[in-house]
């Protein structure tokens, strides 16, 4: 995954005003405009080894969705090969990714995670 560097935040600028008679220097604040952070989309992939059952599991444990919502997307995951289970930032996203590969190969199945960013 490829990420930009962070821009260093820009500092006020010190502007020194007329004299007062005293050594006061004043900072006048800018308004930063600040972009919110890219957010990342956790998807299963289809495949034809892993129960529908221990998919629906996975979502509920590791997505917080109902029972009703989590065989949704699994059922979503089934017809279309891919379904969205929830839409994170980077590292939020990574570590639901490396939960549900490290769940599936504890329970032996091929069930495939990826996280992919929304443009």
């Amino acid at each position: 995954m490829a990420t930009k560097k962070p821009s260093q935040p820009t500092l006020p600028t010190v502007t020194p005003r007329a004299p007062d008679g005293g050594d006061a220097v004043v900072l006048e604040r800018r308004a930063q405009k600040i972009e919110p952070p890219q957010m990342y989309q956790v998807a299963m992939l289809n495949d034809d080894f892993t129960p529908m059952e221990f998919v629906v599991m996975v979502i509920q444990e590791f997505f917080s969705k109902d029972r009703e919502a989590a065989t949704q997307i699994m059922l979503k995951i089934h017809l279309d090969g891919k379904g969205v289970c929830g839409v994170y930032s980077r590292d939020v996203a990574a570590t639901k990714v490396d939960q549900v590969l490290d769940a599936a190969k504890q329970a032996g199945h091929p069930l495939q995670c990826v996280s992919e960013p929304i443009e």
